[in-house]
């Protein structure tokens, strides 16, 4: 029997974010996790599922030996699902796919890691779904990997000076990766130019002594999701920018949550001109346990639902229309997916399209969100709020970069 959701744990080898209970691609055809089996639930294997059919259906894809519980599981774009496993010190990879009554696997080699590496991890699935990264990060430098779609096996890209963790896709061609590079000790979001050997360039600095994290953007909107202590030192807040905006970011006080930890994990599509209007889903994680939160810039409130019974805790997708949906495992239902119909900006409360709510719930009061905040912003080093430091740039002006907070008049706010 399928078990319910993996409890998730902090992934140390991704700035401490939250592990998601599944990995969906990013057009949102499939996604894969690792399921539980046995009596006793005390062994693993691969699930793939299928998202964009009538209705969710999940396929069993267990090895001749059962999994380990770190293993990592990514869907492809075809439907083969890449697995990475540890074996004696070296990271083996291989696509699995059904056969008939069993699993069909194809090995596609392995990556030997210094001994001074502190792991290898798999990215955020690629736009397109025939190729897949990892980053082995090292003291001093990391390696991106391809694994999966290469002619030959795994097959390195570049070297990239400093620790890296993260990774954001920033288009819908694959080719601009985002990841949060450490050096000198702060943090700094850069960018990976896959179609120019890997180049790297600048992309986030908000001020010259803050650790300035990317951790969600939307191709269409250029909507993003940042982590940055600039605003309060020492303290990450969580603020939103768009790419290749002259606003400033900004760091809405209502996604402040005192003793939560609050993770972004999906950013509605399609909302090309209107990125204030675009819905965000956020996974909070609380003394009490986890939740979902829907917040839009425009609003300046989160509201706050509950989890729907077997969450893949983390992990879900947005309609270009609005309505959430979030991959549900439980044993009356192992493979199901719950929808959320939310409104648009300024529109009314939200509703869950999958369950009557009783008007005595109390989850109605959390619905309503909080009251509206102000947005904060980091102050320029010289005082000037129009002040240019060209450090902060992106080395080349056509590629994608959200203006960092100095070189925005601070005076302007993003939304009504």
């Amino acid at each position: 029997m399928t078990a319910c959701a993996i409890e998730p744990s902090a992934d140390p080898g991704n700035g401490g974010t939250p592990r998601a209970g599944c990995s969906i691609t990013a057009a949102g055809a499939y996604a894969a996790r690792l399921a539980r089996s046995g009596q006793d639930g005390d062994s693993w294997y691969p699930e793939r599922w299928t998202l964009d059919g009538p209705e969710p259906y999940a396929v069993p894809l267990p090895g001749n030996q059962p999994e380990e519980a770190g293993t990592e599981v990514q869907p492809m774009g075809d439907g083969r699902v890449l697995v990475h496993r540890v074996a004696a010190g070296r990271h083996v990879f291989a696509l699995l796919y059904p056969t008939g009554p069993g699993t069909g696997e194809l090995p596609l080699g392995a990556v030997e890691c210094p001994a001074d590496t502190t792991g290898l991890r798999l990215l955020p699935p690629a736009p397109g779904g025939e190729r897949a990264y990892a980053l082995a990060a090292g003291p001093r430098s990391t390696v991106l990997w391809e694994v999966a779609g290469g002619a030959f096996g795994p097959e390195r890209v570049v070297e990239i000076p400093g620790r890296c963790s993260g990774g954001v896709w920033l288009d819908r061609t694959g080719r601009m990766l985002a990841v949060d590079r450490e050096t000198g000790g702060r943090t700094k979001a850069v960018v990976v130019d896959l179609e120019r050997g890997g180049e790297v360039s600048p992309l986030l600095q908000i001020a010259a002594d803050s650790d300035d994290r990317l951790l969600l953007a939307d191709p269409d909107s250029g909507l993003v999701l940042i982590g940055s202590d600039a605003p309060s030192p020492g303290r990450e807040r969580l603020g939103w920018g768009v790419l290749g905006s002259t606003l400033p970011v900004r760091f809405p006080e209502c996604l402040r949550m005192p003793d939560c930890v609050v993770t972004p994990f999906a950013i509605q599509p399609g909302q090309v001109l209107t990125p204030e209007r675009c819905a965000v889903a956020l996974r909070v994680d609380g003394a009490f346990g986890s939740w979902v939160g829907v917040w839009r810039p425009a609003e300046r409130q989160v509201r706050h639902l509950p989890a729907p019974e077997g969450w893949l805790t983390g992990a879900g997708l947005w309609t270009p229309e609005g309505e959430l949906r979030l991959p549900c495992s439980t044993p009356q239902s192992p493979c199901g997916v719950a929808r959320l119909a939310l409104p648009d900006a300024g529109g009314g409360r939200t509703e869950a399209a999958n369950a009557a709510k009783d008007p005595g719930d109390p989850a109605d009061a959390a619905d309503t969100g909080e009251s509206a905040s102000t947005e904060e912003s980091a102050p320029d080093e010289s005082g000037d709020p129009g002040a240019t430091d060209p450090s902060t740039r992106a080395s080349t002006p056509a590629r994608p970069c959200p203006v960092p907070l100095q070189q925005a008049p601070l005076a302007r706010l993003v939304t009504k």
